[in-house]
């Protein structure tokens, strides 16, 4: 079967693009998202990487970015802001190779607040929760949101403390009420009624249904320009510019409406096509994903992520470091992780029935759908095991299951180059045409592993870098170490010593001190 595809005449598709804000994702060949982009007007912004003669001005990174450009698409939005959001969402989604900012998990900022605190106050968080707390933004202008953040508190008179309820031992360490700044309800000075509808204020302001209080401050810097007050009056004027950044009218974006917006992304419906091109018996509602990462020849380490319901099941995220090999051998490792894991489930099965003569009887896979059905117990087995790798890797996991008893557990491989899926006992892979949905889902899946593993990966690399070369110096604890280093100040002072002064250290004699120079000598 063949993935070959026209590629369209981008030129011709540029004129079509309309001047306004938006988000633009650049796809290559095999129809994968390398690069995710804003611009205040999209026909101008493609327009850079479409029209040869401005192509040849770029760098070089933006030059084989666009070498690789097979085809785009665009995602029109309300606001420059709108399009900030928008692009940070999908570029977290997608996690394209040409792209540095916004890799990481941060968020921005969102203001909560929870009228069942006893005293209500505003917060900044970067994650909602579903806490029955209200939530307004998000809030791309971090310096403009804590400008007018300080603005509502002092004008509404609220409270910036933060225990949950204030008492009088907080009192008397707080000043924002002498100095006029809170309304202090911990003392009730004002009620708690009328604190509430202070708050409400606030909040209306924030969802931007309170624009005479911007409208006030417009006037009042108008009147002090007009004195001659030109100190104040340019204060005024940055704290309505912060105003107008911060209540710019702002989607949020979250997964269902996204869904909406790119209509590629719908994860049960890619469950349910998994199924069907895979021929499962039942929906793969909980997936597992395995990927081996080596650290050159110091560390080898795998990572298990799980996915539910066709989205990230971070907390049953698992990270391991390979035990039986030395080196690199993607194939040992796998076994090792796979034996790892599923044994750990087996063996937390057997503790929940009290290794019964039931479970012995049952094919384990039965077992632990029985008891995860009757018990309140997390004992469960994935709808889908994926391995990030072809026919090899595929073989030793399941060798590995076959094993444990698990011969009927689903399993697939996915080889990286083409994406083909391989199962076992079949030696032509199952090739997913790339623009389906149930094979972004596995990329989606797979990419997750391979972040997961790449975090542990630079985590280690980290440690090694921190540990001193003392630590494989034959007869030196860790607290030798230490006295060591605390005494000398770093190994570069320890090699220009002496035999005599090293033994000083307590806890070294004078043989172990000889030792450690030499050691040292030889590194």
């Amino acid at each position: 079967m063949s993935n070959a595809r026209q590629k369209p005449d981008l030129v011709a598709k540029l004129r079509d693009v309309p001047h306004v804000p938006g988000v633009y994702i650049m796809r290559d060949r095999l129809n994968n998202v390398i690069y995710v982009g804003k611009a205040r007007d999209l026909r101008k912004r493609l327009a850079n990487y479409l029209t040869p003669a401005r192509s040849q001005l770029a760098d070089r990174k933006t030059r084989a970015l666009i070498a690789s450009i097979w085809d785009f698409e665009l995602h029109e939005v309300r606001n420059n802001t709108e399009a900030l959001v928008l692009e940070s969402k999908l570029i977290k989604e997608f996690r394209p190779r040409y792209n540095v900012t916004f890799r990481d998990d941060k968020r921005y900022f969102m203001v909560r607040v929870h009228f069942g605190d006893a005293i209500p106050r505003l917060s900044t968080t970067r994650l909602k929760k579903e806490d029955g707390a209200r939530y307004f933004g998000p809030f791309p202008h971090g310096l403009a949101l804590r400008t007018t953040l300080n603005w509502l508190n002092k004008k509404f008179g609220l409270r910036v403390c933060r225990p949950l309820k204030p008492g009088e031992t907080d009192y008397k360490h707080c000043s924002n009420d002498i100095i006029k700044n809170c309304s202090a309800p911990c003392i009730l000075r004002i009620s708690l009624e009328n604190y509430k509808k202070r708050m409400e204020q606030a909040c209306e302001f924030l969802d931007g249904k309170s624009k005479d209080l911007v409208t006030a401050l417009e006037e009042e810097m108008q009147h002090a320009a007009a004195k001659m007050d030109f100190e104040k009056a340019a204060e005024l004027r940055d704290m309505v510019e912060d105003f107008k950044k911060t209540l710019i009218p702002t989607r949020t974006f979250e997964r269902g409406a996204r869904a909406r917006v790119i209509r590629s992304i719908d994860p049960m419906a890619d469950v349910r096509e998994l199924q069907e091109l895979l021929h499962l018996e039942k929906a793969p509602l909980v997936m597992e994903c395995f990927d081996i990462a080596n650290i050159g020849t110091a560390h080898c380490v795998a990572s298990m992520v799980r996915f539910k319901n066709g989205l990230p099941d971070n907390s049953n995220y698992r990270r391991y470091r390979i035990k039986s090999v030395t080196g690199q051998n993607d194939f040992i490792s796998m076994a090792e992780v796979i034996r790892r894991r599923f044994s750990r489930i087996l063996l937390e099965g057997r503790q929940v029935v009290g290794e019964d003569a039931e479970f012995s009887q049952e094919a384990p896979a039965e077992a632990l759908e029985r008891i995860a059905a009757t018990s309140n117990k997390f004992v469960t087995l994935p709808d889908l095991v994926i391995v990030d790798g072809g026919k090899g890797q595929l073989g030793v996991a399941v060798a590995e299951l076959q094993k444990l008893g698990l011969h009927e557990l689903p399993i697939i491989g996915l080889a990286k180059e083409h994406e083909e899926v391989y199962r076992p006992g079949e030696s032509q892979p199952v090739i997913i045409p790339h623009e389906r949905g149930a094979l972004k889902l596995l990329q989606r899946i797979r990419d997750e592993a391979h972040r997961w593993a790449n975090g542990y990966h630079q985590l280690l690399l980290g440690r090694r870098v921190a540990e001193s070369l003392l630590d494989d110096c034959p007869g030196i604890s860790n607290a030798r170490k230490a006295a060591l280093l605390k005494a000398f100040g770093s190994v570069t002072r320890l090699r220009k010593a002496t035999v005599e002064e090293i033994a000083e250290v307590p806890g070294i004699s004078k043989v172990l001190a000889q030792g450690v120079l030499e050691f040292l000598a030889s590194r």
